[in-house]
């Protein structure tokens, strides 16, 4: 088959952003395209809404974000194509948060600027993430196939110590064994640093001798009583985040004070001895403690609640994606996993999932709307294969009852993961992300695959019926999207 072209599409979006002078910069997460507009006013957002291709338009996090959905990827790269690459160099990310609202006009009060801190914070945490999520649910994948192939039910189809296996895991295995690598890397893009110093600063923390020290928990040295201890960075987010952030404040202190001709040696010298120290000593073990803390925490809330923590991340964690503000879990699941082995708030997330996905299924099915079945049938396989942002933007929403149909699954869903103690040892949620839920290191233990899926077939009939019974008919008004926010310190136009 031919692939799509998504020359005129681009050049809708561009034009109806305000045109090249009005982007800043731009990057993209698996469904939306996220700009950096120099004045989000410009942008006409009611156009770009009607426009086919476009799912839906969100203003968050100091972005104005495109929902495209499964194509995203292309339409991002014919945009760029359209603009130039230097617009893909996010340089000038963060004076395009500053122009969005942030947190350096001295014209807001406190809470404004807590606020806008709060949102530049999440679109770091997303432009780190977002590029390496794909392969982390893939090396998830593989791992729970490989449970699967060595399930004693299955006649044990692969030995878990054999060349095969070991190699195929270790593949799975890197992901997450160098995802400070990864995830330093598209941290540095995102801020506007070097991508290669922080990757290399990645690399450090996850050198096979820190690693062996960190394991235990070697002494660096002694202050008084304090002992200052190496940690293990594998699988670790926050810790590279905060040095590539560090990273950028340097190069751009060190490329104002340092004479051109020493800059291509210095800067990255410099800069690699002192964040790195500074991270090993310092902010890695204190970001490192607290992350394990709250990863903790969270895990024993929702073993300690059970049902009743099931039911309310269940029931309310889809709202999290109409705003973005989702990206912000997604550390704290890779640090359940990192720290458990498995991640309990993972499984009940997979659920939602599948709620919203069933619930726009019961449309797609119902619906004698052409336009409407060709869309939710493709937004269905987008959420079962753990992506609802398809489903959510392009009919749940604007079908209210639909999206509310959605979360009473998922609450239900949440309910039964959360009373059975589900837990899940990969990334990847929705129906596509199964071999996620079997035990990597106690194949025989079916709980947390039984639990997955009594809850996914629960969330499935529920949100099918009440989608069916009450959220939607051919008769509803698909409605407007929801309000623009007006910047802070603005009034709401009329």
């Amino acid at each position: 088959m031919a692939k799509k072209d998504y020359t005129d599409l681009a050049k809708t979006i561009i034009t109806n952003v305000g045109g090249p002078q009005n982007v800043n910069s731009l990057i993209h997460c698996i469904t939306r395209l996220r700009f950096y507009l120099e004045d989000t006013d410009q942008a006409k957002t009611d156009v770009l809404k009607n426009t086919p291709g476009v799912i839906d338009v969100r203003q968050a996090q100091g972005q104005y974000q495109v929902v495209i959905g499964n194509a995203v990827a292309n339409v991002y790269d014919a945009v760029i194509d359209q603009l130039g690459p230097g617009f893909a160099d996010t340089s000038a990310t963060e004076e395009a948060v500053v122009a969005t609202g942030g947190d350096a006009d001295p014209d807001l009060n406190f809470w404004d600027k807590l606020k806008n801190g709060f949102n530049n914070l999440l679109g770091v945490i997303t432009g780190s993430m977002s590029p390496v999520i794909g392969v982390l649910a893939a090396s998830g994948i593989i791992k729970g196939l490989l449970a699967l192939l060595t399930l004693p039910q299955l006649g044990g189809l692969l030995d878990p110590k054999s060349v095969p296996y070991l190699t195929v895991s270790a593949m799975a295995d890197a992901a997450f064994f160098f995802l400070p690598v990864m995830v330093g890397f598209s941290a540095a893009r995102r801020l506007g640093g070097d991508p290669i110093i922080a990757a290399v600063i990645g690399a450090f923390l996850t050198y096979p001798q820190m690693i062996t020290w960190g394991k235990s928990f070697k002494t660096m040295f002694e202050i008084g009583s304090f002992n200052f201890q190496f940690l293990n960075y594998t699988y670790s987010i926050f810790p590279i985040i905060l040095a590539a952030w560090m990273a950028k404040k340097i190069e751009d202190w060190l490329k104002a004070h340092l004479p051109n001709y020493l800059q291509m040696i210095f800067i990255p010298l410099i800069t690699i001895l002192i964040v790195s120290t500074i991270t090993l000593i310092v902010t890695g073990p204190v970001i490192q403690g607290i992350a394990n803390g709250l990863a903790t925490f969270i895990t024993w809330l929702v073993s300690v609640s059970g049902w009743a923590g099931g039911l309310v991340i269940g029931g309310f964690y889809q709202v999290l994606v109409i705003f973005g503000l989702h990206w912000g879990v997604v550390p704290l699941v890779a640090q359940q996993i990192s720290g458990n082995g498995a991640s309990p708030l993972n499984a009940i997330i997979s659920t939602t999932m599948v709620a919203q996905g069933a619930a726009v299924l019961a449309v797609a099915i119902k619906s004698k709307k052409a336009a409407i079945k060709e869309l939710g049938f493709a937004a269905m396989i987008s959420a079962f294969c753990g992506v609802t942002e398809p489903a959510i933007y392009g009919i749940n929403l604007r079908f209210r009852k639909v999206f509310v149909s959605g979360l009473i699954g998922s609450a239900v869903g949440g309910f039964i993961t959360g009373l059975m103690h589900g837990n899940m040892f990969g990334f990847t949620g929705g129906l596509i992300g199964f071999p996620s839920f079997f035990n990597p290191k106690n194949p025989t233990d079916l709980n947390s695959f039984w639990a997955f899926l009594i809850a996914s077939g629960a969330a499935i009939l529920v949100s099918f019926i009440v989608t069916w019974v009450w959220g939607y008919n051919d008769n509803m008004a698909m409605s407007s999207e929801v309000a623009k926010k007006a910047k802070p310190g603005q009034a709401v136009k009329a």
